[in-house]
């Protein structure tokens, strides 16, 4: 496994496109765009040297990463060659983290989701999740600390290989384990692992998204260390097959995207809602109005959730980068190909919403038949919810959170756009509307805490209805409008910011939350529609909280980083065409 093969990728340095990571010609499937937008460049049009002038306050002398090397913000050395005082947070932050640390048989495997003495219920806590880890993992590579990652993605890799049963029935070969925990015999001197694939998750629903995190983190650990080895081993080669295997069958779906249960990602709670509540309902009333139609308006996470669509896009993106040409990676290679093309247009097309389209979808008629319909998917316009019309600025837009037959979700999700701006799902232009939008709705979407996980919050009867009340989602809590400085906003977002140019939008956000997060314990998430009152059930010392800080950090001090979890333009998809175009009313 030491040093780069003859076959496969090609060493590469943490800036350089993902088009030169493979033998395989993907010039044709990935060059890199040049992008025409009027109010600033993006992070893929300028020298990395250009990008890094100003964007932190005070560094005016910032060296290039390279890999291996160790970042500004834990050694003394690196402040004083950088010259600048780090956030008082940052010591505290490392700390923390390595507090956090989880070993098996001497190594360190991952860290675990929280490191709360306080709280009496440890519950999955004390456990390695897939997601949580993916920051925890950029923060030590771009800290020059990589073993824990490797050690990381080979220990889960291996865990893919059990049988994985729930009840009497078999899950697929593919499936990765959402969470893994390791228990220490201290007579016995040994320890063992304990994978929870769904049989112990709530709801007991697999975790769709952890193969999609696995092979995003494989990838940014190749573009950090340039270790093409791990990438090119057979297991890993077999993993990432297997896993895109369960997402490429073909059935009965006529939509390029994936089918989802409630719970099957980082909303792990039922935020959607069944037909027959509806119709029950409606028989029961015997009304027509806005009560009963506004069931329609939050379909929830049942369906195709923009999250898991955009991890899809940009998990068959990074795959692509890195299957080998032999017999096996070739189809596998091949049926990418056409996935990547029916999904981004599928998305671009049918999940975008701005104010040109929610006019369009006003206006729409019901009921069209033949190939030439407009309302393809029969959405009644009645059933657009009001808030949309009073949240939608003339200049911005986003992905909505899902759109199936008869039915869309309006709902803003943050998690799923910031992950098409990053995997490119977005074309540069709906990139900056995005952008665009965040600004527009400051005080909804960040208020004194970043970032809404989701928008608006579901309050009242359709709580009820759509959540099944459930006590952790009431209104502006958890993922019901809860806020989360830590997934979204402490990397996922400082990385869409500086990708679009508008870093100084990752610095507003993140000096918010460091007025905060230290002086509150790192809490998992915010309540209130301003973000203002820690969590009800947030745990303290939440590890991603404090990973995803220091992400976030350091990417602002060195913008290269953003290689490692950011993919450029493919200029073959197709291009975006509205439904719009053909309107004739």
């Amino acid at each position: 496994m030491d040093g780069a093969k003859e076959f496969g990728i090609k060493n590469v340095s943490s800036d350089c496109s993902i088009s030169e990571m493979d033998d395989y010609d993907l010039s044709r499937l990935l060059d890199k765009p040049r992008l025409n937008i009027e109010r600033q460049r993006s992070f893929d049009e300028r020298s990395m040297s250009e990008l890094s002038v100003g964007i932190a306050r005070g560094l005016e002398h910032l060296d290039v990463y390279s890999p291996g090397g160790r970042s500004g913000l834990d050694t003394p050395a690196s402040s004083a060659r950088n010259s600048f005082e780090p956030h008082p947070m940052v010591n505290e932050a490392w700390e923390a983290l390595r507090r956090s640390l989880v070993y098996f048989r001497g190594q360190p495997v991952g860290t675990i989701a929280a490191y709360d003495h306080a709280s009496e219920e440890v519950l999955n806590y004390d456990q390695v999740f897939v997601r949580d880890f993916v920051p925890s993992a950029l923060a030590f590579l771009m800290n020059g600390e990589p073993d824990i990652v490797k050690n990381f993605l080979l220990k889960t890799l291996h865990l893919q290989g059990w049988e994985k049963r729930i009840d009497r029935f078999k899950l697929g070969e593919g499936a990765m384990p959402a969470s893994f925990k390791v228990l220490h015999d201290p007579v016995r001197k040994s320890d063992t692992l304990i994978a929870d694939f769904g049989e112990s998750a709530i709801g007991r629903v697999a975790p769709v998204d952890s193969g999609f995190w696995w092979i995003i983190l494989l990838r940014a650990y190749t573009k950090s260390t340039g270790d093409l080895s791990l990438a090119e081993t057979p297991e890993c080669q077999k993993g990432m097959r297997l896993i895109l295997t369960l997402c490429l069958s073909e059935g009965f779906d006529t939509f390029p995207t994936l089918l989802c249960a409630d719970g099957c990602s980082m909303i792990d709670r039922r935020m959607g809602f069944q037909v027959f509540l509806m119709v029950w309902s409606a028989k029961k009333t015997e009304r027509k109005d806005k009560r009963v139609m506004g069931f329609a308006k939050y379909q929830g996470i049942y369906g195709y959730p923009i999250e898991i669509q955009a991890l899809f896009f940009m998990a068959l993106r990074c795959a692509l980068a890195m299957l080998k040409q032999d017999a096996e990676g070739k189809e596998c290679i091949e049926r990418i190909v056409k996935r990547l093309h029916a999904l981004s247009y599928h998305m671009r097309s049918y999940f975008w919403l701005d104010f040109q389209q929610l006019n369009d979808i006003y206006r729409y008629k019901t009921e069209e038949y033949s190939h030439t319909a407009v309302n393809k998917f029969n959405v009644i316009p009645d059933s657009i919810p009001d808030w949309v019309f009073d949240f939608m600025p003339t200049r911005g837009g986003y992905f909505i959170g899902n759109v199936s037959p008869a039915r869309m979700d309006f709902r803003w999700f943050a998690l799923g756009n910031c992950v098409a701006i990053l995997s490119s799902l977005a074309t540069p232009e709906q990139s900056m509307a995005i952008m665009d939008l965040l600004e527009s709705r400051w005080e909804e979407l960040v208020g004194e805490m970043p970032l809404k996980i989701s928008y608006p919050a579901i309050e009242n009867h359709e709580w009820r209805i759509v959540t099944g009340c459930d006590p952790k989602n009431t209104r502006w809590s958890y993922h019901n409008g809860g806020s989360w400085p830590e997934i979204v906003l402490l990397w996922l977002l400082t990385a869409a910011c500086i990708k679009t140019g508008r870093p100084q939008i990752a610095r507003r956000a993140i000096d918010l939350a460091e007025s905060r997060l230290l002086k509150d314990g790192w809490p998992e998430y915010y309540d209130g529609t301003l973000g203002r009152f820690v969590g009800k059930q947030a745990r303290k010392y939440q590890t991603w909280s404090i990973a995803g800080y220091l992400v976030a950090k350091m990417m602002l001090e060195d913008p290269s980083h953003l290689g490692m979890i950011s993919l450029e333009e493919d200029k073959q998809m197709k291009p975006l065409i509205r439904r719009s175009s053909s309107w004739t009313c």
